[in-house]
């Protein structure tokens, strides 16, 4: 989240400096999510009937499509295989929608492969256990505040927002801001 000067910086607890991480920032070209507790608030919410639902923040949206105006692939990687994500994934136009997914690295080298991209020019957000190995794979990750606390101890970045309230747009702010930064540089 920036701070009073509109800047972004980089927590303590993390394994990059503010300096390196915007340049690691401006490298990236996969942007990808895990769901519950990143886009979704974690819940699960059912109604009488058995209908499965989840919220997911428009603010995330928007910058979900905001990186792929920037020419980088957007994409969804989950453990979980609903219809409700399949619908968000085609509604924001994430061709990149892996549901299912026992091994998210194993999903993540594949993509960033068939994309001709490295890890390291990968970020990834994700919450839980199940995203450890390719939070610690990826050129960038980052975990929403609300995260489990081994996984805050692995990230790059830990997002001020939580998981369904903005986190993912907290992290493309981050990376659009450090393009930006990155353009003007070169001028």
């Amino acid at each position: 989240m920036p701070d009073r000067t509109g800047k972004f910086s980089v927590k303590q607890s993390t394994r990059k400096t503010a300096t390196s991480a915007a340049a690691v920032l401006r490298q990236i070209r996969i942007v990808a999510t895990d769901v519950d507790g990143v886009l979704t608030d974690a819940g699960m919410y059912y109604s009488e009937s058995g209908d499965e639902l989840k919220k997911f923040n428009t603010r995330d949206g928007m910058g979900i499509k905001l990186l792929q105006k920037e020419g980088l692939v957007t994409a969804i990687v989950t453990q979980e295989r609903t219809k409700l994500v399949a619908r968000r994934a085609e509604k924001l136009t994430i061709s990149e929608l892996h549901q299912g997914v026992m091994d998210k690295l194993s999903v993540i080298r594949d993509m960033a492969e068939r994309h001709g991209v490295s890890l390291d020019q990968v970020a990834y957000i994700g919450d839980d256990v199940n995203d450890l190995e390719a939070l610690k794979a990826v050129g960038f990750s980052a975990a929403p505040a609300d995260s489990l606390p081994h996984v805050i101890r692995s990230v790059d970045y830990v997002c001020c927002k939580k998981g369904g309230e903005g986190a993912v747009r907290e992290l493309v702010e981050m990376i659009l801001d450090a393009r930006r930064k990155g353009s003007t540089a070169k001028r």
